[in-house]
């Protein structure tokens, strides 16, 4: 991947993921382990969670297309391996959490906001 192109975001704008029945399927072991790996990291990389986990809902049935998602967040770690988040042990930590949802753009459940 170290000579692949690098990209900007960890998932592209406007990226809908779902089942993709017609897609190509992908080696599931294979595929598993790379999600296991991006979970690792989500521990000093907080930012690829949610393309994480969204590229995660697939592992039972993968398609081509969730490879190549899964694939860009790769390339988006190339461009930010120096970028991460350090929890050192002598300082008290406040955590704070914002979020900013839009169930209604899901295409496979269109959740409702309340």
């Amino acid at each position: 991947m170290m000579n692949y192109k690098e990209a900007s975001t960890p998932i592209a704008i406007g990226c809908y993921l779902d089942a993709d029945g017609k897609g190509a399927n992908v080696e599931q072991i294979k595929y598993k382990g790379l999600i296991g790996r991006l979970l690792y990291l989500t521990a000093s990389r907080p930012y690829i969670m949610f393309s994480m986990c969204l590229c995660a809902k697939y592992q039972a049935n993968p398609k081509e297309s969730h490879y190549m998602t899964t694939k860009r967040i790769l390339k988006y770690l190339k461009v930010t391996a120096e970028v991460s988040q350090w929890y050192p042990s002598e300082v008290s930590l406040n955590l704070v959490g914002y979020s900013d949802s839009y169930f209604a753009g899901c295409k496979l459940d269109k959740k409702k906001e309340d």
